[in-house]
């Protein structure tokens, strides 16, 4: 692990270099005006320099609202070779030109899209890094066993109607990516990938503790957790609830987290699914 900080470099020239692309990973997490953690997948989050992180604005969408009302932010990146690099960041400011624009519209994902170029890059100071690190598949393998393993012995909670089954099996999926993200005791966003994580039922998210066993058991009982899972298609949801600890389901150990709100994050219209909000009438 590397802390940024006046000894330290922060990104190395060779991270830079390897997250200045297109295909990757890119989750950021910020702070609602209730002091609960949001998470964002954005693709185009990456290093520009040692102790600066970007990324571009291509949609709307609830994370660019609270990044200027709160600068706290945590950010994952994975690359395709399932490295990962962890960390948090304070927001600095937005521009709509410089050097970080025309490399953000120069690469193939966003020139050549007419609707969806980058009009605005954000600009973070990095405040502290969990470095290049591999993803530890046979943990996450195992992992994902024991969580599958609960799901099918777990009981089910037939009464609950947050997630629809096109969320849960999105979750399901075992070669899907799911993320969680809490606010630690800094106010900043902490985000860890949980790929085992699978739906119990529609109301309770499951994961065995395998892969990220540390950073698992720091979560604090009772807090709010945000979980972000996601297809290879681009496909994604975002959920919020309680988390409720280790407990045993049907016999395995696992991370219980309530579904208490799910949010639509994909394109052209992110909204709020669960609790259903109101239509209103627009009057002339």
């Amino acid at each position: 692990m590397a802390e940024a900080n006046g000894k330290d470099q922060g990104f190395t020239a060779q991270d830079i270099r390897d997250l200045n692309v297109e295909l990757k990973v890119g989750v950021l997490g910020t702070v609602t005006p209730q002091g609960l953690p949001h998470l964002t997948l954005l693709s185009s989050i990456q290093p520009c320099a040692p102790r600066m992180v970007t990324w571009g604005q291509f949609t709307e969408g609830l994370s660019k609202q609270y990044i200027l009302e709160n600068p706290k932010t945590g950010f994952l990146i994975m690359s395709l070779k399932k490295e990962v690099w962890r960390g948090k960041a304070l927001y600095r400011e937005k521009r709509k030109d410089g050097a970080e624009y025309e490399n953000y519209n120069t690469m193939n994902m966003f020139r050549y899209n007419a609707y969806f170029g980058i009009h605005t890059v954000y600009y973070m100071d990095l405040v502290e890094l969990h470095g290049r690190q591999s993803l530890p598949m046979g943990k996450v393998i195992s992992a994902a066993v024991a969580t599958m393993l609960a799901r099918m012995l777990g009981k089910k909670d037939r009464q609950t109607e947050a997630l629809n089954q096109w969320g849960q099996n999105l979750l399901n999926k075992v070669d899907n990516l799911k993320f969680l993200g809490y606010v630690d005791a800094d106010g900043f966003p902490q985000i860890l990938p949980v790929v085992q994580l699978q739906a119990l039922d529609a109301g309770h998210l499951i994961f065995a503790p395998g892969a990220y066993g540390e950073e698992i058991k720091a979560i604090p009982q009772g807090a709010q957790v945000a979980m972000l899972g996601m297809s290879f298609d681009m496909e994604d949801v975002v959920t919020r609830g309680t988390y409720r600890g280790i407990q045993r389901v049907g016999g395995v150990r696992c991370g219980v987290l309530d579904v208490e709100w799910v949010y639509n994050a994909m394109p052209p219209a992110p909204r709020q699914i669960y609790p259903a909000v109101d239509l209103k009438g627009i009057s002339f």
